[in-house]
């Protein structure tokens, strides 16, 4: 699997981004590996291609925010996101 180019952190806005329009696979398939009960440092290791053993701080940091984003986008990003694909 090809790890797709990733900020540390995702937008912390309310609204939805480019980036977030960019990562839709990486958040649904990070919101799919919690509802497995998938271990974080595996999800890491293979959706970002961090090895969370040589750097458990920043490993953690970009599982954890994008995770958050990725359930921000459940609740309110795709709306959003299908308001512009209407339009």
């Amino acid at each position: 699997m090809t790890v797709t180019a990733f900020q540390d952190r995702p937008p912390d806005v309310d609204r939805l981004t480019g980036y977030d329009e960019s990562h839709l696979t990486l958040y649904i398939r990070l919101l799919d590996a919690a509802a497995e009960g998938a271990d974080w440092r595996e999800a890491v290791r293979i959706l970002f291609g961090l090895d969370p053993a040589r750097d458990p701080d920043r490993a953690r940091m970009v599982h954890d925010s994008h995770l958050a984003r990725a359930r921000w986008m459940t609740t309110t990003g795709y709306r959003q996101l299908l308001s512009r694909r209407a339009s």
